[in-house]
């Protein structure tokens, strides 16, 4: 080989591991800048909860940038006495599945109480909170209304407030970012554990600019501190950040789940399968008696932005539909930043519903006569508008004041410009 040409390689080769080892350098830099809510507590606010009896809220995802568990870093911190534990929906260990209760019981590793905020008890009593100085919240949301952990959070601000206790929230990155808000305002008649305050399905917020915008705006009145985090910017996706994504429910396996879920889990609402008891919650959408690759061409045929529908079948090992081969679609995102969740799921509802009128069916009303699927949607509009064959837009255009509304309020609470 020629020494010209050798030279040449073995430039290459420096200038590639130069730039290699630049890139990493900058990845480090900006790890090292982005802090969690729990960081910036353990680090430069520990005077919030130093010597103080301390109950916290939390599950899996209360974790720091090494995934250590908010629990151990309490536990182990000779300035704090963790003297109680507080589970939501699945628990604080996540051995929970989807409306499971889990009973009072002793944590095994640190031994303190936990009691559960699901089930009969979605807000601590006095009882719970009687050897508690002050409270912690620290979960990861997933960005959509209907996720129970913010409305767990509301619960305990209020008895917060009711018993004198103050409480911190650590704020954690909406994994779906932080830039977009999506469908209707909730009406306050469909109020209900999957949508307890008048917001969009798709709120552009995190945990501690809604706990502001809850304590404020709908008169909790909590002794309330935020624990902003450090380096995220509202545009930022999850996988944007230095974080490992930690599932924050049993069926939101990945933040694939998480970007569909503001408009898949619509289905829920019906008797097709949203996919859950597969390895693809919310991604995955069908039933029996749906011809996958009609469905599929349907779907396609409207050209939604950022998003393409696959012809798929599946068998799900639980929920609906379970053990029976389902066909359906589904959904796969070619551009998260334009892709539009709700309106999304919305074509899915109306297009199976105009498709299979024999078949398709929403979830009948139950004993306080409102329909799941409503209090979803946070409306007895939507369904009506899909039953009367009326067409998305029209429907968009109903909700769009109260939408447009809300994003005027919300820029009094957001605290990442």
């Amino acid at each position: 080989m020629k020494k010209w040409l050798t030279g040449i390689i073995a430039l290459v080769l420096v200038l590639s591991t130069f730039s290699a080892v630049s890139a990493k350098n900058d990845k480090d830099k900006k790890d090292k800048k982005f802090r969690l809510g729990v960081e910036v507590l353990l680090q430069d606010r520990i005077d919030l909860i130093k010597g103080k009896r301390v109950g916290l809220i939390t599950n899996p995802t209360g974790v720091d940038k090494s995934v250590t568990s908010i629990v151990d870093l309490l536990h182990t911190n000779p300035n704090v006495q963790l003297t109680a534990l507080y589970g939501p929906e699945h628990g604080v260990r996540g051995d929970a599945q989807a409306g499971q209760y889990v009973e009072k019981y002793i944590d095994e590793k640190t031994g303190v109480p936990v009691y559960s905020l699901y089930g009969a008890t979605k807000k601590p009593t006095p009882e719970m909170l009687k050897n508690v100085d002050v409270l912690i919240f620290d979960i990861q949301d997933v960005g959509a209304r209907f996720y129970t952990y913010i409305y767990t959070m509301a619960l305990a601000m209020e008895a917060a407030k009711e018993n004198n206790i103050p409480i911190i929230i650590l704020d954690r990155p909406n994994p779906i970012s932080g830039t977009k808000v999506e469908g209707p305002v909730l009406e306050n008649k469909y109020s209900s554990f999957v949508g307890e305050y008048p917001i969009p399905v798709r709120h552009g917020m995190t945990v501690g600019e809604l706990a502001q915008l809850f304590n404020k705006e709908f008169k909790i009145g909590a002794n309330l501190t935020v624990v902003k985090m450090e380096g995220w910017k509202r545009s930022m996706y999850y996988d944007e950040t230095p974080l490992e994504f930690v599932l924050p429910s049993p069926n939101m396996p990945t933040l694939d789940s998480a970007l569909v879920y503001p408009g898949a889990a619509l289905i829920e609402g019906t008797n097709i399968s949203e996919g859950r008891g597969t390895t693809k919650p919310f991604e995955l959408i069908g039933a029996p008696f749906i011809n996958s690759t009609n469905l599929a061409a349907k779907l396609n045929s409207y050209k939604l932005p950022g998003v393409t529908f696959r012809a798929a079948s599946f068998t799900p090992t639980f929920s609906k539909q379970a053990n029976k081969l389902s066909h359906g679609i589904q959904i796969h995102i070619t551009n998260r930043n334009v892709y539009k969740p709700f309106e999304t799921g919305l074509y899915i509802v109306k297009t199976i519903h105009d498709m299979y009128p024999n078949d398709f069916e929403f979830t009948a009303p139950g004993s306080d006569g409102i329909s799941f699927f409503d209090k979803l949607v946070g409306n007895g509009s939507i369904r009506a508008d899909i039953e009367a064959g009326k067409s998305v837009e029209e429907m968009k255009k109903a909700w769009q004041a109260g939408l447009d509304k809300f994003t005027h309020v919300r820029e009094k609470y957001l605290l990442y410009k």
